[in-house]
Formats: C-alpha cells, sequence, structure tokens
C-alpha cells in the first residue's frame, strides 16, 4: 500500500484529498435504475438510468443508486486500485460496492451506492464517499476494457 508522498507524485489531479493511507473520491451525480439490464456470452446490457438532480441528493431507504465520482482518473501501469466507503458512510446504514481499478486504467469510476437503513439518507455533491488505496502490482499488464475513456 502507498502513502501520502507517493500518492501525491502518483495523482497530483487529487492532492487536496489525498490521506495517509488513500484518495477521497467525491461523489458527482447520483443515478436510478429505470430499466432492465443483462450480461449474456460477455455482450453488457446496461440498464437505462435516470440522474437525480443536485445538489443534494436524498437516498430512500433499500434503494441502489449508481454514483460517479466527481473527476477521471488515471491508475499508473504496475498499480492497482481498491475502493473501501469511508466510515460516516457506513455507520449511516450505507454501503458502497465497488470493483478493483485495474493498472492503466483511465476513466470515470462508477460505484453502486445502498441505502441500507430504514430511513432517507441526505447525501450532497462533492461530499467524499470511499477512498481509493492503492497497490503497487509487478509484472501486470494494462487496463484495455470497454469502460476505458480517451485521455
Amino acid at each position: 500500500m502507498l502513502g501520502e508522498k507517493e500518492l501525491v507524485k502518483l495523482f497530483p489531479e487529487f492532492a487536496e484529498l489525498v490521506q495517509p493511507s488513500g484518495i477521497d473520491l467525491r461523489v458527482d451525480e447520483v443515478f436510478l435504475q429505470k430499466g432492465p439490464g443483462s450480461l449474456i456470452d460477455n455482450e453488457k446490457n446496461l440498464p437505462e438510468l435516470e440522474k437525480l438532480e443536485p445538489p443534494i441528493y436524498t437516498l430512500e431507504p433499500k434503494t441502489a443508486y449508481s454514483v460517479t465520482i466527481d473527476r477521471k482518473i488515471k491508475i499508473p501501469k504496475g498499480h492497482s486500485m481498491l475502493y473501501l466507503p469511508r466510515s460516516t458512510l457506513l455507520r449511516s446504514f450505507v454501503s458502497i460496492h465497488t470493483a478493483v481499478g485495474d493498472p492503466g486504467f483511465y476513466g470515470t469510476l462508477q460505484f453502486l451506492l445502498v441505502n441500507q437503513g430504514e430511513h432517507p439518507f441526505t447525501l450532497k455533491q462533492g461530499e467524499r464517499i470511499a477512498q481509493g488505496v492503492v497497490f503497487p502490482v509487478e509484472g501486470s499488464g494494462e487496463y484495455n476494457g470497454s469502460y476505458q475513456e480517451e485521455e
């Protein structure tokens, strides 16, 4: 796992969000699922989404939301990133479901945010919701998947 000094060098566009062992990630847009999706024989059909109006989002109980992070990220070759929820969300019965950030990935991070509680939870655009923890990866290739964006 990398510390503050190395994180600032690798991710200068996130310098103000670097913590002792990770990078804070802030919510940008929030979406509700409005249609079906599927994954059959590696053919991805993502569900239609409805964008909620910022800057204040009310997350209804027992409801899942797709959220994006407020800026694109470039994970350098030779490094991988794991995403963990901020403890305030967990203490509020809100969970985040994430995937691994592969070496060489560039693009917009998108997570699943679920209000597991019995009451609404209010979230403001720009709040820190997750932390990216970076690890060196020896002998890695680079991400070349369908979610790669152009730099």
